[in-house]
């Protein structure tokens, strides 16, 4: 039986969609001891790249400034045909600018509201922003699934 793997995967625009709209991104880097280690982060979509801030100091960082290698996935669906996921695998870069930072978590503020540091202008943001840095992930291989493509057949 060939495989459905074409059938199911997220078109480029439904890929765009997807991440728009989505929430929670899980990251993953390379720990010291050959571990993965993984992270959920809020993320945003700037000049269509996934983009996120975190501190400076933070396991993850430690990680990509060893390993620059990177893997994210965003999910949703509880019932199997429910099911849709992105994978991207790829390279970090890391962005030390603050005023970059501050700018970044501003655009994060206007997505998820509730933040618990002012981040409603990149000015108010920029004293959080001295402690963090910026994250941009530069696919290398997506791949991507949505079940409700079968069509109940699994």
């Amino acid at each position: 039986m060939p495989s459905r793997r074409a059938s199911i995967a997220l078109t480029a625009e439904e890929q765009e969609q997807f991440l728009d709209e989505g929430w929670t991104l899980q990251v993953a880097t390379n720990g010291p001891g050959g571990f993965p280690h993984l992270a959920p982060m809020w993320y945003v979509m700037i000049d269509g790249v996934i983009t996120f801030t975190t501190f400076g100091k933070s396991q993850k960082i430690l990680n990509l400034q060893r390993d620059p290698h990177i893997s994210v996935m965003l999910e949703t669906g509880q019932a199997y045909e429910e099911l849709r996921g992105l994978v991207i695998r790829g390279t970090a870069e890391v962005d030390t600018d603050v005023q970059t930072t501050a700018e970044v978590m501003s655009v994060v503020a206007n997505k998820y509201r509730g933040l618990p540091i002012p981040t409603d202008t990149p000015e108010a943001a920029l004293p959080a922003a001295a402690k963090r840095v910026t994250v941009r992930v530069r696919p290398e291989r997506v791949y991507s699934w949505d079940h409700g493509k079968l069509g109940g057949r699994y």
